[in-house]
């Protein structure tokens, strides 16, 4: 697993690095059917779900459990579900198929290229060590022009998070996941804020969308200004 980062010299040295660094098989072996956001943070990405989703289409739930936060009027081609819990994903009435599998020690998906019409990460992004292959893993499975769905809150086990994630507010989240869609060829990426947690849990959606070929490398000139934006952002004390 890689706990120092080497890909992102925006980040700390450190960035992926967990406090709890046992076997995370061991940590999410007892089923949790509890819902990790409340009720009104859910209906908020339900709606945004509604908004950007299409009926018949195959979906890729990332990082699920026993609950996908799909419309319920909204039929799909497929949602293939993948988690650390078996228990918790055939307890997931949306699933057509799941598969358990560790990202952090094998991020490979087992899935075809291109067969994907949309995918979405509902508040596990903070737990990946090796978020940019992942990602573009995601990217890989996906379909031309395809969304990828990223969203997160403030709630999560925290020694289980990464230390980036756990040094950052919301704001900083939302940018460390832009950082990582940009770095696997996501363009279009828009964050929204679904609920901003003053009534209710706050809720937070990035969304990039695949493209039909990775496009080149940002000018250099563009790639520096955005690298030193970040490190102002992740180092701010330099």
């Amino acid at each position: 697993m890689a706990e120092t980062n080497d890909i992102l010299p925006e980040l700390p040295p450190d960035a992926f690095q967990k406090q709890d660094q046992g076997d995370d098989a061991n940590f999410y072996a007892p089923a949790r059917l509890v819902s990790h956001i409340d009720e009104a943070a859910t209906r908020a990405l339900t709606a945004y779900y509604r908004l950007t989703l299409r009926a018949g289409d195959t979906l890729l739930d990332l990082m699920s459990s026993w609950i996908s936060h799909l419309p319920p009027e909204m039929d799909f081609a497929e949602v293939i579900g993948h988690g650390m819990n078996a228990e918790e994903l055939s307890a997931n009435p949306r699933l057509t198929r799941s598969f358990v599998q560790d990202l952090n020690r094998s991020p490979v998906l087992q899935l075809e290229s291109g067969s994907c019409d949309a995918a979405m990460c509902c508040v596990g992004v903070q737990y990946l060590q090796r978020p940019l292959e992942v990602f573009a893993e995601v990217f890989r499975v996906l379909r031309p022009g395809a969304p990828f769905i990223v969203s997160f809150s403030n709630r999560c086990f925290p020694t289980k998070a990464v230390a980036i994630w756990r040094s950052l507010d919301d704001h900083g989240h939302a940018a460390l996941v832009r950082l990582y869609l940009e770095h696997t060829g996501f363009h279009d990426i828009s964050t929204e804020i679904l609920r901003n947690g003053s009534q209710s849990d706050p809720l937070i959606a990035v969304l990039g969308s695949a493209e039909v070929l990775l496009r080149a490398r940002r000018t250099t000139f563009h790639y520096l200004q955005r690298r030193q934006q970040n490190r102002k952002l992740f180092f701010p004390q330099t």
